[in-house]
């Protein structure tokens, strides 16, 4: 009789996921919130959150930060330069009053010096916040603002503010730039342009 190798199976990670792409936050509920981290002194939440939608980067970017690139001296800086991993390219945010504020805060009370990462990790093997911490982070603030968890993913930050801003302004060129793709048909295909327009078409005609 033949031996039986190891024949494992394993389950796909997607398996009963929705791997669609991922819907941006409502300017309300990251409101909402804000103010649920604020009133409960979730401190480095309230700076996670805030970094998360004024940078808009991936999450392996943001999780990787380090406090000296956010920083000048001892001041949250008022923009800031980041080099992202997958595309190699450096890609610019602004970082608004109140993500400083909120920053200046996480800093302080976790006693962060400029060569720390901005978010450290309270696992022993890992230096700084996972990708999967945050994910699991994010999950619970879905489920706090009473939304669906199969919608929403780290990748709805990154399109929250790209979104609103496309939606205010129509400029593709300034959002590309901002999410630092280098191609325009990926900054298309990442806002969903056609099906937003023909949505809001849709919308402002009566029949």
């Amino acid at each position: 009789m033949e031996a039986v190798g190891n024949t494992t199976h394993r389950e796909p990670w997607n398996k009963g996921k929705i791997v669609g792409q991922k819907v941006p936050f409502k300017p309300k509920d990251i409101w909402a919130l804000r103010v649920r981290l604020q009133m409960e002194g979730r401190i480095r939440e309230l700076a996670l959150l805030n970094l998360g939608i004024d940078s808009k980067l991936r999450g392996c970017d943001l999780v990787s930060l380090k406090v000296r690139d956010v920083c000048h001296g001892d001041q949250v800086a008022t923009r800031a330069i980041v080099m992202q991993h997958k595309t190699k390219r450096p890609v610019q945010f602004e970082i608004t009053a109140a993500s400083r504020d909120a920053l200046q805060s996480w800093i302080k009370y976790a006693g962060l010096k400029p060569d720390n990462f901005l978010f450290p990790s309270r696992l022993h093997d890992s230096p700084h916040l996972g990708t999967r911490q945050y994910a699991r982070i994010l999950g619970h603030w879905v489920d706090e603002l009473g939304l669906d968890r199969a919608e929403y993913g780290t990748h709805s930050m990154r399109r929250t503010k790209a979104t609103l801003i496309y939606r205010r302004t129509k400029n593709l060129r300034a959002v590309q730039l901002l999410l630092g793709h280098s191609k325009l048909e990926s900054t298309v295909r990442y806002l969903g342009i056609e099906v937003d327009d023909a949505l809001e078409i849709s919308e402002q005609t009566e029949i």
